[in-house]
């Protein structure tokens, strides 16, 4: 345990960065929006597809909000359910 909260401390644990969801279509999904999005550039031209863009990352930060506060919560509620079974544990 001491290890996972020295990485933790020091910003070495960012599972974050790490990730790589494992559904078997999530691969496919990002070379199709990929190509999409060289799509929409093209026929949006520069200017106004930088303007879109601006837009999705707005998008994203909204939706990383939101990421955060439910990793959180999820966290809070499986510490939680750890310290109910543990304190309700029967002493042998």
């Amino acid at each position: 345990m001491t290890a996972i909260l020295e990485a933790l401390y020091r910003g070495k644990l960012q599972p974050d960065m790490t990730i790589v969801p494992s559904h078997p279509e999530y691969r496919s999904a990002c070379k199709q929006v990929t190509a999409e999005t060289q799509q929409w550039r093209e026929r949006l031209g520069e200017e106004v597809f930088r303007e879109l863009e601006e837009y999705l990352d707005l998008c994203d930060s909204v939706n990383s909000m939101h990421v955060e506060a439910a990793f959180i919560e999820g966290f809070k509620l499986g510490a939680n359910l750890l310290i109910e079974v543990m304190s309700n544990r029967e002493t042998s």
